[in-house]
């Protein structure tokens, strides 16, 4: 095993962590769709959040109405999608995440064939494009406006 090989693989393994941290944020976070709406003067302003989980306003003299998202099956589809999207997109990346540390050469699970590792890491490759295109659709369908449609 060459040092710069395995050097590479934990570079890519570690940017493949940091990719698959960037949508477990997304998923948590509440602005999703930002809107606001501002009365007769400025003290009766709102700002509306949505997110795939939960909606919120807050008013500018500090209060705040929640309303969570409990049953999954009463959300209308365009609500629906993008929670299922990111769902997949996160069991895909942390299932591929746990078999590639199988597939690096510094690992040795079972056998050390390099036929087998170089099918595993194939595989993972292949998993991580299928975790990415469900995130790349969402990107498109929240592009389009055909995310809270208004």
């Amino acid at each position: 095993m060459e040092v710069a090989n395995l050097g590479l693989q934990l570079l890519n393994f570690s940017m493949a962590l940091l990719g698959w941290v960037g949508p477990v944020a997304c998923t948590a976070i509440l602005q999703w769709q930002i809107s606001s709406c501002v009365g007769n003067s400025i003290i009766t302003a709102q700002a509306m959040y949505k997110g795939l989980w939960m909606n919120y306003i807050m008013q500018t003299m500090g209060l705040m109405s929640c309303e969570i998202y409990d049953l999954v099956l009463t959300l209308p589809a365009a609500m629906q999608a993008p929670q299922a999207l990111m769902m997949a997109s996160l069991v895909l990346g942390f299932l591929t995440m746990c078999v590639a540390t199988m597939g690096m050469e510094c690992m040795c699970c079972g056998e050390s064939d390099k036929v087998k590792n170089a099918r595993i890491v194939d595989m993972v490759g292949v998993i991580f494009i299928m975790a990415g295109m469900s995130l790349f659709l969402l990107s498109l369908l929240a592009g389009q406006g055909l995310l809270w449609p208004s």
